[in-house]
């Protein structure tokens, strides 16, 4: 047997039938139940849906898929999962990069799971007891295996910013990979990923019985066993790199571009919807005079949310007066070569931006609630450290999905939401400039008086 110590008992496994090392059974944080756990409660991106079954969460298979000598049974299904018959057995589960051990214990029959659910280069080893030499020794290995990479929410911008990693994931292992993802979302990535096999949720996944699987997501509650890092100190999109143990830099996911332009005057399209007012901009002047200063500048100006209007209660946001209505529900590959040919995006933290940022097109992006490592870089980033600010990034604050007005330190006072509040239409305007200038754009009002 190995010679390493074990690491600390918050690395630890446990099993949950006839295990003789009681201490760590009690010790141990996962269960035979925690791998399909439902991860609304710490997954910030998770529509709200109640009660209801989540139609993005694909479940791992109720027994571990992979045959083992004597009747074991094992898999990397969100970590990795040892299933005993009786007997008398010692387990232990190491990080293989590392050297490691994990956990270790005796059991007579019954479950070891990890409760590392992310990329780790798990060893399984199983000994009988007393015996010298394994009875099961295995290193996880994804080359030419079937893995799903499951996207368990139906959101826009989560989807877009993790797709890029599944791609890489899969280059870097060679494995057969099963991409579960919203149907909306999977039409728009299918073509341009002939590597990966999507299935479009809700709806039954491919792989039955897959070797491995890994659930993206953003965990709150300083869960680092559904990721190495809390993904608010490393961004919204780059903690699909750490979870699935690959290059973290951020890349526009691939989508269909090279429409034929549809629109004959020059326009800018913006987005002024967000599923919560937290990741509004709530200056209650600043959209009309941006659209106002577009206008005058001889553009027109397309307002492509999903909604016209949106709220909860008493508050109501409405597409800004001067905006032309191109809301509605429509294909995202409408949004896509519509966005295109756009001079430019202005947005907020929410999906259309991400959406924006694929095709390419400069994207003006408001946000106080979100720091500005949270998101894609662009350098027309719009946020204003004047006032309390960052409070989806703050460790020490847990979105609330169920709450449309959250805001963790100043609901209900004259503060709320000052965030975006002090987020000034100048401010927006000095960006829109500033791109402008930096893509040698002119006014299109000034085009037309010098073709006069």
């Amino acid at each position: 047997m190995s010679e390493n110590n074990p690491l600390p008992v918050s690395s630890a496994v446990t099993t949950n039938q006839n295990t003789n090392d009681k201490k760590s059974s009690t010790q141990g944080v996962a269960t035979s139940t925690s791998a399909t756990k439902t991860p609304q409660e710490v997954t910030a991106a998770v529509n709200a849906v109640g009660k209801n079954k989540n139609p993005f969460l694909v479940e791992v298979p109720a027994v571990p898929t992979q045959e083992g000598p004597m009747g074991i049974r094992f898999d990397f299904n969100d970590g990795a999962r040892v299933l005993l018959p009786k007997g008398k057995w010692h387990v232990q589960i190491e990080d293989d990069e590392t050297d490691n051990i994990i956990f270790a214990c005796d059991a007579d029959e019954g479950w070891v799971l990890s409760t590392k659910k992310y990329y780790v280069p798990f060893r399984i080893r199983v000994w009988i007891r007393g015996e010298k030499e394994p009875v099961l020794n295995h290193t996880l290995d994804l080359k030419g295996k079937e893995v799903q990479l499951k996207f368990p929410v139906g959101t826009l911008g989560d989807t877009i910013g993790w797709m890029t990693y599944a791609h890489r994931f899969q280059e870097k292992h060679a494995c057969v990979a099963e991409i579960t993802m919203a149907h909306n979302m999977a039409e728009i990535f299918e073509a341009q990923y002939p590597n990966l096999f999507f299935t479009h949720l809700p709806g039954k996944p491919r792989f039955t019985k897959p070797y491995a699987s890994y659930m993206l997501g953003l965990f709150f509650r300083e869960d680092v066993n559904n990721q190495p890092i809390d993904f608010r100190k490393v961004g919204l999109h780059r903690t699909a790199g750490f979870i699935l143990g690959v290059d973290p830099r951020e890349e526009a996911p691939r989508v269909k571009l090279g429409s034929k332009r549809k629109i004959k005057e020059r326009y800018v399209c913006i987005a002024t919807k967000a599923s919560s007012q937290a990741k509004m901009w709530n200056n209650g002047f600043g959209w009309e005079q941006v659209v106002h200063y577009l206008k005058d500048l001889g553009y027109r100006v397309l307002c492509i949310d999903k909604e016209a209007v949106t709220g909860s209660n008493f508050t109501w946001n409405r597409m800004p007066h001067e905006a032309e209505d191109f809301t509605g529900p429509k294909p995202l590959q409408e949004r896509i070569e519509l966005l295109e040919h756009a001079d430019f995006f202005i947005g907020l933290g929410s999906g259309l931006s991400w959406l924006a940022w694929c095709t390419h097109v400069p994207v003006v992006l408001i946000s106080g609630f979100s720091l500005p490592m949270c998101e894609f870089y662009t350098p027309y980033r719009v946020f204003n450290s004047h006032g309390c600010n960052g409070c989806w990034d703050d460790v020490h604050c847990n979105f609330d999905h169920y709450d449309y007005f959250w805001c963790p330190k100043f609901k209900g006072t004259d503060r709320q939401f000052e965030c975006t509040r002090l987020i000034t239409g100048k401010q927006v305007i000095r960006h829109i400039q500033q791109l402008m200038k930096d893509y040698h754009l002119s006014a299109p009002k000034k085009e037309k008086k010098e073709r006069k």
